[in-house]
Order: structure tokens, then sequence, then C-alpha cells
């Protein structure tokens, strides 16, 4: 069944001796040459994560530019803006001008965020919650404004509208067909995904879930999944919702694939707590294409999802990335997900 593929990149930098992308400026290239060889190498996106107060990418929308510049089939995407730390109004302009530059090509991917280095990062960026409201309250409402406004709705008074005591006439420009179509909610657990349903926005799954009931990642993956899936027939949104998941995948065909991938643990996974819930990650995938492309294909949220993403280890630069995801796209291949 055809899916599309995409890698999703941190983009981390450290300036230590030996390091093949040692400051913000080689990240933010580097991340531009990644999408360059995705397209050649047959993907379908290039997915950036979004994290403040660290050494990695954290300003997406003029790099999302970049990458639209440099490509002409890709799809630019973000797995996830941290809507916390979001002027919704001004991230609805940036994203509609990285939409027509790339005539469509973006899909953002928005959330709550994640756990952070930084105990104080949303006061000191001047947002701050109110009186007994939540992040998970306040980004929802953000979210909703930002939606309102990508889709042309008035939020702001002209002068004789506003002297007159009328609703709102003037919507943000620019704007963009189609791009409400193209939002994603990065969802952590299964109570979110089906949020994500209601509301009308694609489902991106996120790398961990914050639910344990013992089972492995991937199926209960797949179960939040299947039931967004699901939730949203049911609501009778126009169109069908999409999902993404997330994926760490190896196939190991060269000496220096095996220095650094050939002892991980496929069966492995990340078990623990995060904000005090029990949180599950899922296994690394690595070996011969073969054995990866059995792994992927025995997955059962891999084979749910419209999209997968996989993580790049994009500090190890661009030529052996560009390796990696050669590599990659023959396992889709030969799964079936790409002609």
């Amino acid at each position: 069944m055809p899916k599309k593929i995409g890698f999703l990149s941190f983009g981390h930098y450290r300036d230590v001796p030996g390091a093949r992308v040692g400051t913000a400026g080689a990240s933010l290239r580097d991340s531009v040459e990644l999408a360059v060889a995705a397209e050649e190498a047959g993907f379908d996106g290039a997915w950036v994560r979004v994290h403040h107060f660290d050494q990695s990418l954290a300003a997406p929308f003029p790099l999302l530019a970049a990458m639209a510049a440099r490509t002409t089939t890709l799809d630019v995407g973000t797995g996830v803006v941290d809507l916390r730390y979001e002027n919704p109004l001004y991230m609805a302009e940036e994203a509609a001008a990285v939409d027509l530059l790339s005539n469509g090509r973006l899909q953002l991917g928005i959330s709550r965020g994640s756990p952070e280095p930084a105990a104080d990062g949303q006061a000191v960026f001047g947002y701050t919650l109110g009186e007994n409201e939540t992040w998970a309250e306040n980004t929802r409402a953000r979210a909703s404004l930002f939606r309102r406004a990508i889709s042309g709705q008035p939020v702001a008074h002209s002068q004789p509208a506003l002297s007159r005591g009328l609703a709102p006439d003037l919507a943000v420009q620019p704007q963009s067909p189609g791009l409400p179509d193209r939002i994603w909610w990065g969802a952590a657990s299964y109570d979110s995904g089906l949020w994500t349903a209601r509301s009308g926005m694609n489902l991106l799954s996120s790398t961990l879930l914050l639910a344990d009931d013992g089972r492995p990642f991937h199926v209960q993956q797949a179960d939040q999944v299947r039931d967004y899936r699901k939730a949203y027939a049911e609501c009778g949104h126009a169109g069908s919702g999409l999902s993404a998941v997330t994926r760490s995948a190896f196939p190991i065909t060269t000496d220096a694939d095996r220095r650094y991938f050939g002892l991980r643990n496929e069966s492995q996974e990340g078990v623990g707590v995060i904000d005090g819930l029990a949180a599950r990650s899922g296994p690394t995938f690595a070996g011969a294409p073969e054995q990866v492309a059995r792994q992927l294909a025995a997955d059962d949220a891999v084979t749910e999802a419209d999209y997968v993403l996989f993580a790049l280890p994009s500090q190890l630069g661009v030529d052996y990335n560009a390796h990696l995801m050669r590599n990659i796209a023959d396992v889709a291949r030969e799964l079936g997900w790409k002609d």
C-alpha cells in the first residue's frame, strides 16, 4: 500500500572537537541540504523538530522557506511547533507565506509542546497562564485562533467597523488556500488523539505515548491511530484525516552503518515517567535491509499510518544521512510503499 515517507530531524549541533555539525549555522545549512538529498532519494517530506533554549532547531519558518526554495515536490513540515511560544496571528502570516512560497507543500505540525530545558521559557517570551488555566487549555485556544486566521476568518477591526461596534472585518494576510487541510496536531496520548479527530486536524502521533498498559508501543499507537480515524469519520469532517508516525530505522549496508548502529537492540522499548505520567517509546530497527523491512511490515502503527517519518541522526552530517535516506527509500520500495 502506498505511503508517504519523510525524515524528521532535531538539527542538533555541538561546538566540540570532532563535531560534524558544530554551529547553528552549520545545522541550518545542513538541514537545507538534507531536504535536497531527501527529494533526490525519493522521499516525500522533510520535517524538523522545534525546541527552544537548546542547541537544535528553534525558528522553523525561515528554514522551511529555504528548504522549499531548493526543492520542487518535497513537503516541508514541523513535528512540532510549540504553541506555548507562539503568537497565533503572527504564526498564521508566517505559515501562509511559507505555503505560498512552496506552492502548497507546508505540512505544519503544532501542539502544546514537550518537556524542555527552560523552567520559565514561556514567561521570558512574554506568555503566561491565566488564573487556573493550564497550558493544554491555553495552547488549544491558540490553535483555534490560528486555524480561524489561516481559514480567512476576520480577526481584527477596521476603523469604521470598530467605531460602529461591528464584528471584526479584517483577516490576516497573506492567505494560502489549502493550508487549513495540512495542519497536524502532535498527540502523545489516546485522549489527545480523539480531540485531534474532533477538531478536524491531521494526527501526528508522538514519538512517545503518555500511557503504558504493558503492550508493545506499536500496538498501543495503532489503537490511537485507528480510533482517531474512526472518530474523525464520525464527526463528519470534509475529507479524510491523515495520520503520521515516526520510527528510527537503520538499514545496515556498509561498515560505517555497522559501526554506528550494528549494536542497537531492536526489541528494547523506552519506558519511563514524563510529567508524572507513564510513558513508552518505540524501539530502534537496525539490521540488514530485508530485516528492517520485516520489522516495519510487522509494526501495526506503521501499517495504519498514512505518513511514516524516519528520525535522522543529523549530527552525522549530510553525506551519511543522504546514504541513509537512499537505504530507507530502497526498503520503502521493497515494502511496496513507493514505485
